[in-house]
């Protein structure tokens, strides 16, 4: 049978997620890792859903970084001068091409309550940007009626503003403190009218209009009303207006239709577009539709010494409470390396190189160069290399390099000097999200602006 997930329901599982982030019992991380090349064109692979792809992703990682902070988001459109927005439509999905909200190059954000149209009824050009603070609906000289929303605050701007996706939440209460766009927010917030009439679109033109016929809405609220425009005896456009032009959206509509009458034609029909229940800019997450949010992390440089620098990345994955090596203990630092590491009894007679493959003479493991010194190989080990241990005091060489050094071999304690584990388990936690890409060289200058971006 025919079903489909409503917004809403999207919604709560990201409320829930919200939830489960800032409890004080979880902690997500981003992690990095794959430094060796996806295969000889080094082409990034699509993640399948699999507990091979997701192990593989563990023991691939070489660091991991707290998620620094997460939002609702959603797709970014930038007013642009030229373009066509259309109104918002209570009977459209998602987030069509012609969107029915913007972002100003102030970080304003509005939604469009009327598209701008010729008397034909046709779609006409934005020419004039929206500004403005104003907590009720406002029309520009291009003919679009749009409302404020928010503000995006240069905090926000800075964690979550990207290319193709800008953030979105409701706010609770302020206080001192609290930033300007906090504020502001929740004034738009408090002043939201709920159950308006917002728009109308025209179903039916008729005929033999010579005269502006009457429009009246007829439902569950008050005081909407509608100014009718004809064309070649027909009813192109209604406008949200009373006969003095002002606009007059009404309030408390759950249900209405629309009646057309006079003006010596016959046959128009329109319907009305009734906005949220609560209002625009009550939630600004169910104006705007958001089923998404992201999770930023920004590594800088080696993160004292925790992340590989000098190597690249081409995996980034989300990991909820990841463990302590050897231990069924959270580990709850800021950032960690995941790698463990290979001691040598004296410096290597010839160097180790990154991305490079190793062996053991004797138990024939192999394992992935991630970083070396002259005392010390990072490596990894996956489903390729399998996950043969080394022997301690073996002789371990480059398979396709000149790399070789003997293990250090066991104390008298019986403690293994050969290895030593790194901060964290990565076959550990739950690995909730897997991103495939080209590979992303880092650099102890260097600091990434990591955003891990969940659609439903």
């Amino acid at each position: 049978m025919p079903a489909i997930i409503t917004d809403r329901f999207k919604k709560e599982i990201l409320l829930s997620l919200q939830q489960d982030i800032d409890s004080a019992a979880n902690n997500y991380y981003v992690s990095v890792g794959r430094p060796v090349d996806w295969d000889s064109a080094d082409t990034a692979p699509t993640p399948s859903n699999t507990i091979r792809t997701i192990r593989d992703a563990q023991y691939n990682m070489t660091a991991v970084k707290n998620v620094e902070a997460h939002s609702f988001v959603i797709p970014r459109y930038t007013w642009s001068l030229g373009a066509i927005y259309q109104g918002y439509n209570d009977n459209s999905t998602g987030h069509p091409t012609n969107s029915f909200y913007v972002i100003t190059d102030e970080n304003n954000v509005y939604v469009c309550l009327e598209g701008g149209t010729a008397a034909t009824g046709q779609s006409v050009t934005s020419t004039v940007k929206p500004t403005g603070t104003l907590t009720t609906a406002f029309e520009t000289a291009d003919g679009y009626v749009w409302k404020f929303l928010y503000s995006v605050g240069a905090l926000r701007a800075s964690q979550f503003l990207a290319a193709n996706f800008m953030p979105v939440t409701k706010f609770g209460l302020f206080d001192s403190s609290s930033p300007a766009d906090h504020v502001e927010q929740v004034g738009i917030q408090n002043a939201a009218i709920g159950g308006e009439v917002v728009g109308y679109q025209v179903t039916g033109g008729g005929s033999g209009y010579t005269t502006v016929p009457t429009v009246t809405v007829v439902g569950s609220g008050t005081e909407a009303k509608g100014t009718a425009t004809i064309n070649g005896g027909a009813v192109t456009k209604i406008n949200v207006k009373d006969s003095d032009g002002a606009k007059a959206h009404g309030s408390l509509y759950t249900y209405a239709h629309v009646e057309i009458t006079g003006g010596n034609g016959t046959g128009a029909t329109a319907r009305p577009i009734i906005g949220p229940a609560a209002g625009f800019g009550a939630d600004p997450r169910d104006d705007l539709k958001a089923t998404a949010m992201m999770f930023t992390a920004k590594p800088d440089g080696d993160e004292g010494s925790n992340w590989v620098i000098n190597n690249d990345f081409r995996q980034v994955t989300l990991v909820k409470n990841i463990e302590l090596p050897d231990s069924d203990a959270i580990f709850t630092g800021v950032t960690g390396n995941a790698l463990r590491r290979m001691r040598f009894n004296s410096a290597p007679s010839a160097g180790f190189s990154p991305d490079k493959t190793i062996q053991g003479v004797s138990s024939l493991a192999k394992a992935y160069v991630v970083k070396a010194d002259s005392a010390a190989v990072w490596y990894i080990q996956d489903s390729d290399t399998q996950f043969k241990p080394f022997t301690e005091g073996e002789t371990v060489t480059e398979v396709d390099g000149n790399g070789s050094g003997i293990l250090l071999t066991a104390g008298a304690d019986g403690d293994s000097y050969a290895y030593l584990n790194g901060d964290v388990d990565p076959n550990s936690g739950e690995v909730m999200y897997i991103d495939n890409r080209a590979a992303i060289q880092r650099s102890a200058d260097q600091t990434e602006d990591i955003k891990i971006i969940i659609q439903l």
